[in-house]
């Protein structure tokens, strides 16, 4: 947030030619007075902007002069010398804009003069004949027309010869790029000087046409004649698709102008012009002149995009205002809005829709010009109601969810026009009664808030009509669009959309009304919805209206600010310590943010003092919700004042922020805090230059005291202070074991401030230097974060150490720690770890920068450097080259050795890290700045052959076919020979045969082991591979694979590295040359064969990378021949693809493997603002095979076309530009998907899924059709109009034949695809009746569709119907379905029939039930009645009757949709839906729920028949219930007998019923059901011999939820368990594995073991047993190994019973049981999940919140985040123990913990010489939150801070003198198992140098405790650190 400097400007200084300056020195007099010493002055000037201020001089100068001046030669000179200055000057340079404006002042005098030398210079400017000069001139003659006067009247002078000039030009410019075809930087070049041209050409006509009008009307001149030509040009250009579309639009407009201005009479123009628009013109009423120039013009086949282009000139050229062209001026309007209707429905390009709908817009501005004064007959076409506004609308309906933005921003203005257009022809009338308006407003509120083009027209409406009309229709709006804002994608229109309602809603208040009331319905309309979303939204929902919405109301409101503060303290108040309070928190921590970021706070102190209080502030900072704590420190860290100066309140706050909150979680939440940070040391660095000039200004004598001046300096201080010790807490953040979170947190904060306070330059001050808190310490622990596993850390940790270098160099003089550091990235550079090659690579660079090589290396290759040798980047080039050098000797020793033996190379050097380290290298240098080019070249060519040695040695492998099953994965002596033999017999035979025969294999290609034996005699049968140090590796596939791929991988990123950094040149004879032509192609073949036979996806892929990079660089490459090369490239693989030889290599499988990567590299790349000719011709090519029918080839090139289109489709860069050939795409992947093959068929289903994402978006949300992911059929066949036909074809013949009478049912394959996407379309309500594009044509094919065969085509086939029917049309269409379904007297009919049909039935009357605006109808109930009707006409479909239980069960869930709807009849009373509830409680009593089920197997749809029958019998058991109350009458159907069902499906429900009864209960804190406990023996019965586990854990969450006073001692009577056996059987049960079943016994264990206790007043030894049992059971379930739901069931018990077992004031339990449940909870903080820390939280709020450890800390009853709540919950503990008096027996418990005692030191920290087998995947401990070392600081802090408070001395117990002894041998363990560890452990054996690492601290700390018990050190509360006693600190003040 710091300042911006002003950008200065950079002017190119004027000069003039020699003879010129000899002039001026000539005339210049001795006082350098006259106008030529002025002007030599200035070109004697080396500073543009100098020039600029003698310039302005001239005028001011010559007005002086006397008038007899004017002949003097000494001015004319001078005049002449300022002409040629102008005209020498490019366009973009300020001075000539200064030199013309300051002439136009020039005196009257000299004007003659002055034209005359303008006229001779312009007159030299256009006889110019070299091509590449033309555009100088155009831009001269450009600059010329532009408001100065001298040169205006230069070129009317010589408007003949300009004019000529632009014809000649513009001719030979079009000549040259022709010449230059496919030189795309050439061309690009002359096409921009094409288009100057033509604009120069345009900008003359109307600006010489006022005074110069004669000389267009004179057709015998030689200007007409040159007028005649350059339109004929313009014509061609029109015409010409080679030429860019901004050169054809452009034309469009000079074309028009030029017919306006020559065209004679003016009245006929319109008519003429409208002609040529509608291809009517006739050629005897064209003027010949016309006709000779734009004779394309005039015939009937003109292009679209050229009428499109004509359209555009016409409405812009024309003169629209005051109807000035009359009634032919009327009409020509309406035929140009007739031809783009027209065109709009030709046009599917992107890039000339985009012009269509600017034009558009442009039509609609024109409309409303004219309208002002037109004729009542166009006010009648124009109207709302008539046919053109409603095409307008149409197209804006179509087009406003269209991709392009742009485009659919002109669907808004083509709106707001309209209405403006709609209101001109009103004439006065009421407009929010308009019937336009009414019905417009009713339609866009009827559509889903889903569509993003709804917003816009609204806010369009809200202009036009006002917000109180749309208020009044519904005033729940604007809480409708807060709810759609948790959809990122809909936050811009809707905060758009709600700030134009709310600033028209407060204009509208304000003016009706007189008092300042009206501000309280405008705060209840507006701002109180927002609070409520920020207090109970989801979390998407708040951080966008946070970050969206807020600020654009604050800025317009600032004085709701208060009001929002009121009821949020009001709420936070009264709600302390529940959920309310913590959003209340939250929402107003967000809007006292958003109101400082924005300037409507004055100041931080004026904040807290009345707006918030402080310890509100310090909640926030720690609170559990990620959100709370970002905004709290946003509204510590950001202002609208830069310079503001930050308070000590606010620096300590931050301070104990970062404390705390460096190891979050969220990469997003990690983003935000490192850039709010990073905000606030800007404003800390801003204010400190203020503060340090006040200091400067109170030092001066004349100061008023001392104490003002030393108030800066304090300021400064209390910033150095600050800086320092955050620095220090983020140093101490980078311990050993920290987890990723932590470290990148840290590091990106360092590099932050590193960054905002550099090393001071000139009088600049910096009030800290990060460089000065860096001792060789903290240098070295950055250094080790370079060994961290995570790249992002390394980079962190490099780009860090790169910004502290100055000064840092000096921990690099210790020449055997040089050697050490080399040596050890030497060694990481072979390691078979991946990661540790980047390790080395970063150490590598670091020594380059740091010029710290050892010694012996620099001697061993002194360089010469030219001069600057002692530069920084000569010198970094120096040690680069040396690295690079050494590297490639041990590179191409190691190759050497790999091409013996590639398994030696795999397990003991394996190469890819040497070549990450010298592309690392490479990557560092500067570019393009390159000194020791002599000596580079021989390396760069001995690199490129390393490269492809490499690559041959391991291609192999990587072309082979299975490249991953090639090699045999054992380790014995036996397979391990095998392997050699493989490795050195491999030959790649794969051919493209797989589709025509089946691979045989032949006896010769058998196995024979006594042959193998044979050959591999001389392999070392020990199965073992001798390395360079003799060490004995197994060799894995893993090993061997990764090399290979990894390799391939390495030296493809450095090929492209090489291309991309540096410079290419033609030839070998440069001096300055690094790569040759003939290297970059073969470079390019290298790719090539990589590519295209490469199977290996990781090799493949990587290899794309560096191909990209080197087609990038070929197409801005100058030279022809490279430049070409993608193209040529690119035919040749097309070619090989259609050629379909069974000898070729490409590869036929893995989706085609890298031919997509390749291809896909060669379009990508080519420029966009091209034509973009190589993707058209491919896509072309590429469809044409995969619709291919043609088997003489095979099918080969169709698979590789489908693939390569799928890549292509998939590939965002290409952007809108394959949008055209999504239709061909789809049509190839629905026919593909029926064809026999199967590879066919497997390609097009990939193809189609590419496909459908292009179109519909990624699906973000779980459901498969989000309306996200939707679209209106008028927009998708608008967009894809030949899909329509296409798709309506295939569908009407798979529905014609899907049920064929003849023979097997066809599977039709292809209406999968055609469901799917039919599915996503719906019609929009905006289509109205007549479009051509209605969805209707589909609607019986899809009914038709639900009587396939197969069960999952009927089921797409029912949801896809859903939206095609129109929410009104459904009850019709229900009608229909239903009355076709058979009777009960019918004999023949279809079961699969029936069952379509009954699924559209269901799924279309889900929808009508759940529409919520169709159910406020006043005609639903009555709808929905006549539905019941038409069902229970067909009730024979759920009885007995219909044998088939699947359409049973369909059938009855139609029942239990309506059941739902109906409301059940009263008792007694006759209603018409009586006879309905009789039918269904009769088909449930006659069910075989009642009389039992007839089958002993299982038949199909069983279980769905079961579960839809048990959901409807369910509601009618309640019924019964209810009706049976106080009543002896007995149910027919009970709760009990679904229990006793013998059938799973109905326990389950019935439980599923039972347990949402009883959760409900408890949430609203009443008393269960008395059916629930009347039902205890049955679920006490259920839960001994129920065997299905879903029942299992129903019955037991079922018990858990009632009183266990109710149930449990019932126990011995039903189960024969007393109490305690019934407890014990749970707690077994929980020790079982399976995870919902375990956690849910648990938790009743729990709750009978609490009830127990409770139960007990007095004597609870009798249960010691149990609660020790339970204590362990606890214990165990917190283990790791445990899923998730396990351990969330041990944090939710143990905070049901923390006032229990935990804090209880007189302990239940055991100390040791007591210590081990405050472990769980310890250990379940510390878990790598987050839910369940978040679970643990409450567990340590619930702790907090107690009677007697409230004042345990000042964070009672407050949601604190994990990070803090782990030292909370050991302050509570330490209080505890304190008040327990069980500090002798608890302190070597909590000294354990420290000391982790009984681990084994030695089982966690191998020696050095253990275990000397790797393995390759595997990384050391990764944490991502856990930190061993952060656990041991805190808990020895509360121990030093316990024995501090409670000055307790301990005798030296037992246990206390154990402890001693073993952490003194553990210390003298680690000491050993250090020094055996070898130089530089940290980055050679990062893992157990860590280990070691942090058992030193443990045992460090352990000794320090037990020292200070002994008295040794002295215990003092100062020695505890500042920021824990301010967290620990008792309780003073209560919450607020």
């Amino acid at each position: 947030m710091g300042v911006k400097k002003k950008r200065e400007m950079q002017v190119a200084a004027l000069t003039v030619c020699h003879q010129d300056m000899e002039t001026l020195r000539c005339f210049a007099d001795v006082e350098g007075k006259n106008l030529a010493s002025l002007l030599l002055h200035c070109v004697q000037l080396t500073d543009g902007v100098s020039q600029i201020h003698s310039v302005k001089q001239i005028v001011p100068l010559l007005e002086k002069v006397d008038k007899n001046g004017v002949c003097d030669p000494a001015i004319q000179s001078c005049l002449d010398i300022l002409a040629g200055i102008y005209f020498s000057l490019t366009l973009k340079n300020p001075l000539k804009k200064v030199l013309a404006s300051s002439l136009n002042g020039l005196p009257e005098v000299f004007l003659t003069q002055a034209t005359h030398s303008f006229t001779f210079h312009l007159q030299e400017e256009l006889d110019t004949a070299d091509v590449y000069s033309y555009r100088k001139v155009m831009d001269n003659i450009s600059s010329c027309m532009e408001n100065f006067n001298l040169g205006r009247a230069s070129v009317v002078n010589l408007l003949k010869d300009v004019l000529h000039f632009l014809q000649k030009s513009l001719i030979e410019i079009l000549e040259e790029n022709r010449k230059f075809a496919g030189n795309r930087i050439v061309q690009t070049q002359l096409m921009s000087d094409l288009l100057v041209g033509v604009r120069v050409a345009m900008t003359l006509v109307q600006k010489v046409q006022g005074p110069q009008g004669s000389l267009w009307s004179d057709s015998s001149s030689p200007i007409w004649q040159s007028m005649c030509g350059l339109l004929s040009i313009f014509t061609k250009f029109l015409n010409d698709d080679n030429l860019l579309q901004t050169i054809q639009s452009t034309s469009g407009l000079a074309v028009i102008l030029f017919i306006k201005t020559m065209f004679r009479p003016s009245e006929k123009l319109p008519g003429l012009i409208s002609s040529l628009l509608l291809r009517s013109a006739e050629c005897t009423s064209i003027p010949e002149w016309l006709m000779n120039s734009c004779s394309s013009l005039c015939c009937n086949d003109v292009p679209a995009s050229t009428i499109l282009f004509l359209c555009q000139g016409t409405l812009a050229m024309l003169d629209w205002r005051d109807g000035r062209m009359g009634p032919s001026g009327e009409a020509l309007l309406l035929d140009t809005v007739h031809v783009l209707f027209t065109l709009s429905s030709q046009i599917k390009e992107s890039t000339l829709e985009m012009f269509l709908s600017r034009i558009l817009a442009s039509w609609t501005n024109s409309a409303i010009q004219i309208l002002e004064s037109s004729s009542s007959s166009l006010k009648d076409h124009l109207n709302g109601d008539s046919s053109i506004p409603r095409r307008l609308l149409e197209y804006v309906y179509t087009h406003w969810e269209h991709p392009l933005d742009a485009l659919r921003h002109q669907t808004k203005i083509i709106f707001r026009n309209l209405l403006q257009m709609h209101r001109l022809t009103m004439e006065g009338a009421d407009l929010v009664t308009d019937p336009f308006f009414l019905e417009l407003t009713k339609n866009l509120l009827q559509l889903e808030w889903h569509i993003k083009g709804k917003y816009a027209c609204l806010g369009c409406l809200v202009e036009s009509l006002g917000i109180e009309h749309i208020l009044a229709i519904d005033k729940t709006i604007p809480s409708q669009i807060l709810e759609v804002m948790g959809d990122q994608s809909l936050v811009p229109y809707a905060s758009d959309l709600l700030e134009t309602m709310f600033k028209n809603h407060k204009s509208h208040l304000k003016s009706q009304t007189v008092t300042n009331t009206w501000m309280d319905k405008w705060h209840e309309t507006w701002v109180f919805p927002v609070l409520s979303v920020l207090c109970g939204g989801n979390l998407d929902q708040r951080s966008y209206v946070i970050d969206y919405y807020l600020p654009r109301l604050l800025n317009y409101s600032p004085e709701s600010l208060h009001y929002m503060v009121q009821i949020l303290q009001a709420s936070a108040d009264t709600d302390a310590g529940s959920c309310n309070h913590r959003e209340a928190l939250g929402a107003l921590m967000a809007c006292l943010r958003t109101a400082r970021a924005h300037g409507h706070l004055q100041s931080a102190t004026h904040t807290w003092e009345n707006l918030v209080c402080s310890a509100r502030v310090k909640q926030g900072l720690i609170h559990q919700h990620s959100q709370v704590r970002i905004d709290t420190l946003g509204l510590l860290c950001e202002s609208n004042r830069s310079t503001e100066v930050v308070s000590t309140e606010e620096m300590q706050w931050v301070q104990f922020f970062i404390t705390y909150n460096l190891n979050s979680q969220s990469p997003g939440v990690r983003q935000q805090i490192c850039s709010l940070l990073k905000k606030l040391f800007c404003r800390i660095q801003e204010s400190s230059q203020v503060l340090y000039k006040l200091e400067q200004r109170k030092s001066t004598p004349d100061s008023e005291n001392r104490s003002v001046r030393e108030q800066p300096s304090a300021s400064l201080q209390q910033y150095k202070n600050f800086m320092s010790s955050v620095c220090n807490i983020l140093f101490e953040a980078l311990f050993p074991g920290s987890s990723y979170s932590t470290r990148f947190s840290a590091l990106t904060i360092l590099g932050s401030v590193a960054e905002v306070f550099p090393d001071p330059e000139g009088d600049i001050q910096t009030v800290y230097q990060l460089s000065h808190d860096l001792d060789a310490g903290r240098h070295h622990t950055l250094l080790e974060c370079l060994t961290s596993t995570f790249e992002e850390v390394k980079t962190l940790a490099f780009d860090l150490l790169m910004k502290l270098s100055s000064g840092r160099a000096g921990q690099f003089q210790d020449p055997e720690k040089l050697q050490d550091l080399y040596q050890a990235a030497l060694e990481l550079s072979t390691s078979i770890k991946p990661y540790d090659c980047v390790t080395a690579s970063y150490l590598l660079n670091l020594l380059i920068w740091y010029d710290a090589l050892p010694a012996s290396l620099s001697a061993s290759s002194v360089q010469r450097l030219p001069r600057g040798a002692g530069e920084k980047p000569a010198v970094v080039e120096r040690n680069t080259l040396v690295v690079i050098k050494c590297l490639m000797e041990n590179l191409e020793d190691e190759l050497s050795q790999a091409e013996n033996s590639l398994l030696q190379a795999a397990s003991s050097f394996p190469m890819y890290g040497r070549i990450h380290c010298i592309t690392g290298a490479f990557q560092r240098l500067p570019p393009n700045d390159l000194r020791l080019a002599s000596e580079w070249r021989p390396v760069l060519g001995k690199l490129l052959l390393l490269s492809y040695r490499l690559s041959t040695v391991v291609a192999p492998v990587i072309q082979s076919s299975s490249p991953e099953g090639l090699i045999p994965v054992d380790t014995d002596s036996e397979s391990a020979s095998r392997l050699q033999v493989i490795l050195n017999e491999i030959q790649p035979r794969d051919t493209n045969d797989y589709f025509n025969q089946t691979k045989i294999l032949k006896e010769c290609d058998s196995f024979d082991l006594e042959d193998l034996s044979t050959s591999v005699s001389n392999i070392d049968s020990s199965a073992e591979i001798k390395g360079k140090e003799e060490k004995a590796c197994d060799v894995t596939a893993q090993m061997v694979l990764a090399c290979c791929w990894r390799s391939m991988k390495e030296v493809a990123l450095l090929l492209g590295t090489l291309c991309q950094l540096l410079p290419v040149q033609p030839g070998p004879e440069s001096s300055n040359v690094f790569l040759t032509v003939q290297q970059v192609k073969e470079i390019g073949d290298y790719f090539k064969q990589h590519l295209l036979q490469s199977r290996h996806r990781g090799a493949f892929e990587l290899a794309y990378t560096g191909f990209v990079k080197l087609t990038e660089i070929l197409n801005r490459c100058s030279n022809v021949s490279l430049q070409k090369l993608p193209e040529q490239w690119l035919w040749s693989v097309l070619e090989e693809i259609k050629g379909s030889d069974p000898t070729s290599k490409l590869c036929a499988t893995r989706r085609s493997a890298g031919i997509p990567f390749y291809i896909q590299a060669l379009l990508a790349s080519e420029p966009k603002k091209g034509r973009m000719d190589l993707l058209k011709i491919t896509m072309r090519e590429l469809i044409s095979l995969a619709l291919s029918a043609d088997d003489s080839k095979g099918r080969v090139p169709q698979v590789h076309a489908l693939n390569i289109l799928r890549a292509l489709f998939r590939d965002a860069r290409l952007g809108d530009s394959i949008i055209p050939y999504v239709a061909d795409g789809a049509k190839a992947a629905i026919l593909g998907f029926t064809s026999p093959v199967w590879a066919v068929r497997n390609s097009s289903t990939l193809l189609f899924s590419s496909l459908i994402t292009r179109v519909f978006g990624v699906k973000r949300g779980k459901d498969e059709l989000s309306k996200t992911n939707r679209m209106t059929g008028r927009e998708f066949f608008s967009r894809f109009p030949e899909l329509y036909p296409f798709l309506l074809k295939q569908l009407e013949t798979v529905a014609n034949t899907v049920d064929s009478e003849l023979g097997e049912p066809d599977r039709h394959p292809g209406m999968f695809l055609l469901l799917l996407v039919l599915e996503r379309l719906y019609p929009s309500p905006m289509d109205g009746t007549s479009s051509a594009l209605s969805l209707a044509p589909f609607v019986p094919f899809i009914i038709r569709c639900g009587r396939s065969p197969i069960y999952r085509s009927r089921e797409m086939a029912a949801r896809a119907l859903v939206p095609f029917i129109m929410v009104d049309q459904i009850p019709s269409t229900l009608h229909a379905l239903l009355n076709s379904l058979p009777n009960s007297t019918d004999q023949c009919f279809r079961q699969n029939h029936i069952h379509g049909t009954l699924l559209q039935v269901f799924h279309l009357l889900q929808a009508y039930i759940t529409d919520s605006s169709h159910r406020a109808n006043a005609h639903f109930l009555q709808e929905l009645s006549d539905i019941t009707a038409c069902t229970k006409a067909k009730v024979w479909l759920a009885m007995r009757q219909n044998p088939c239980l699947v359409t049973r069960a369909v059938y009855i869930d139609i029942l239990f949709l309506l059941t739902d709807c109906l409301d059940r009849p009263e008792e007694g009373k006759q209603t018409e839906s009586l006879g309905f509830w009789e039918d269904v409680r009769r088909i449930i009593l006659e069910s075989e729920l009642i009389t039992g089920f007839p089958w002993t197997f299982k038949v199909p749809g069983l279980p769905q028949y079961l579960q839809s029958l048990t959901k409807l019998a369910i509601p009618e058991v309640w019924a019964s219930l209810a009706e049976a109350e106080g009543q002896a009458t007995a149910v027919p159907l009970s709760f009990s007998r679904l229990l006793k069902s013998s059938f799973p499906e109905v326990r389950l429900l019935t439980l599923d019923t039972l347990l949402e009864r009883a959760m409900s209960s408890e949430q609203e804190r009443k008393e269960p059901l008395p059916l629930l406990y009347s039902m205890g023996e049955e679920f006490l019965l259920l839960a001994m011999k129920e065997d299905h586990p879903g029942c299992f854990c129903r019955v037991l969450k079922i018990l858990y939820h009632l009183n266990p006073s109710e149930w449990l001692p019932q126990t011995e009577c039903y189960t024969h368990l007393s109490p305690k056996e019934f407890l014990m059987w749970t707690m077994d049960i929980a020790a079982c594995d399976r995870s919902e079943i375990q956690g849910v016994s648990l938790k009743l264990a729990s709750k009978i073991i609490a009830y127990r206790v409770q139960s007990c007043e007095k004597n609870k030894d009798p249960l010691a047993p149990e609660l020790r049992q339970w204590v362990q059971l606890v214990v165990w379930s917190c283990g790791d190994h445990l899923p998730t739901a396990s351990r969330l069931a041990v944090a939710e018990v143990l905070t049901s019973t923390a006032p229990l077992f935990l804090t209880s004031p007189q302990p239940i339990l055991e100390l040791q049981d007591t210590l081990s449940l405050w472990r769980c909870v310890l250990t379940l903080l510390q878990s790598e999940e987050q839910p369940i820390r978040e679970a643990a939280t409450e567990i340590v709020t619930t702790t907090m919140s107690q009677g007697n450890t409230c004042q345990s800390t000042e964070f009672a009853f407050c949601q604190v985040d994990a990070s803090i709540a782990l030292t909370l919950a050991l302050a509570v503990l330490c209080d505890l123990l304190r008040q327990w008096d069980q500090l002798e027996p608890g302190l070597p418990i909590l000294l354990g913990w420290l000391l982790e005692e009984g681990d084994d030191l030695e089982g966690h920290v191998q020696s050095p010489h253990q275990g000397e087998e790797e393995h390759i995947f595997e990384k050391s401990e990764v944490n991502f939150w856990a930190e061993t070392l952060t656990f041991v600081k805190y808990l020895s802090r509360q121990l030093f801070h316990l024995l501090c408070q409670s000055g307790w001395q301990s005798p030296r117990s037992q246990k206390l003198c154990h402890l001693q002894k073993i952490a003194s041998e553990q210390r003298h363990l680690i000491s050993q198992l250090f020094r055996e560890l070898p130089l530089s452990a940290e980055f050679l054996k990062t893992v157990e140098y860590t280990k070691l690492r942090i058992w030193e601290e443990r045992t460090l700390a352990v000794l320090r405790l037990l020292a200070c018990l002994e008295g040794k050190e002295l215990l003092r509360a100062e020695d505890c650190p500042r920021e824990w006693r301010q967290v620990m600190a008792p309780r003073t003040e209560a919450a607020c």
